[in-house]
């Protein structure tokens, strides 16, 4: 694998995430902040008890890096902090046969790859992934990404919450829908560490069809991805919504095109010019809302009403059942 030092990478200095931060992402969070109950449920659940058991099932469960655990990997984690200018979360790496990595926590967060990535990833292709995951931090994800970790985890579990199943759906499908769009933005941070959007494409690509990169073609998948993206007609988007409503991420065909899309449109390189300073502020508020707007269509509209009819009226008994339900989950674990 190729080393990190082969490559001088450009280290953006005082940049903030609202620069790299995808529209629809910043749509659907404003989306979900409408839920009525939300508020109320983070404040019943996200106790500061709650964060710190997270972490030390962590540290008692996977391996901290360090400059003697994974060097190679800790190498990688510090390139990728002084890129995005961000102070260094702990990271960790887990025994887990599913290619998947995530950040958890909202007051001190901390980042956690599986061996199955990295073992399926090159070196930089790890330091996007890693990249990727600060970007979901400094864009101030964690609260919300923690919440729907935690509500699905207790929702799966086998004792059931005393929670209407509807209105719990219907706070876990807001949450995902918006998760979804915050892995847009997260992806562009991914191609900003790497500084090659190819590096975050290849690793779309093994994501999708496995690590046997000699057997695909780039330009074969993008294509793919332009034929899901032109299957437009209602009933195909009924079909793409349904097919999506209760999945993590976008389709991987989804995430290459957003993110090539993005880098045609010339703010990927705006930024790695070093101008990116007074990008975003120069969009007033007006011009930013149409963006958004343009780029969040009508896919999360339905669903979020839906949301906000279930639970309007209900917020405090909705807190109040799901605070139930987690405390009835932390007794029987001990």
């Amino acid at each position: 694998m190729n080393s990190i030092q082969e490559k001088k990478r450009i280290y953006l200095k005082g940049i903030d995430s609202t620069v790299w931060e995808h529209p629809a992402d910043r749509a659907a969070l404003k989306a979900l902040q409408n839920v009525p109950a939300l508020d109320t449920v983070i404040k019943s659940i996200l106790s500061p008890t709650v964060e710190k058991s997270i972490r030390l099932a962590t540290l008692a469960s996977a391996v901290k890096v360090s400059e003697k655990q994974f060097s190679k990997i800790y190498s990688l984690h510090q390139e990728a902090c002084r890129i995005l200018d961000i102070e260094k979360p702990d990271l960790f790496i887990a025994q887990n046969p599913v290619i998947n990595a995530y950040a958890v926590g909202w007051n001190k967060p901390f980042i956690v790859l599986n061996t199955s990535l990295i073992q399926a990833l090159d070196n930089e292709e790890v330091l996007g992934v890693i990249g990727h995951e600060l970007g979901h931090i400094k864009s101030g994800h964690m609260l919300y990404k923690t919440l729907l970790s935690l509500l699905i985890q207790l929702s799966q579990l086998a004792f059931q919450i005393p929670l209407t199943g509807l209105a719990l759906q219907a706070v876990i499908v807001a949450l995902r829908e918006w998760d979804r769009k915050s892995e847009l933005s997260a992806d562009r941070a991914e191609a900003l560490t790497t500084q090659n959007p190819d590096t975050v494409i290849r690793s779309l690509m093994k994501m999708a069809g496995g690590n046997r990169l000699e057997e695909m073609d780039l330009g074969e998948f993008i294509k793919q991805a332009e034929e899901y993206q032109g299957a437009d007609t209602i009933s195909d988007n009924i079909h793409k919504l349904m097919n999506t409503i209760y999945m993590t991420h976008p389709f991987p065909v989804v995430r290459v095109l957003e993110l090539i899309n993005w880098v045609r449109s010339g703010e990927y390189d705006v930024i790695l010019r070093g101008t990116y300073s007074n990008h975003r502020k120069e969009q007033n508020g007006f011009q930013d809302f149409k963006d958004a707007a343009k780029s969040y269509q009508e896919e999360f509209k339905k669903p979020m009403e839906s949301v906000i009819s279930e639970v309007k009226g209900n917020v405090e008994d909705i807190a109040k059942k799901v605070k139930e339900g987690f405390d009835n989950f932390t007794k029987k674990g001990k």
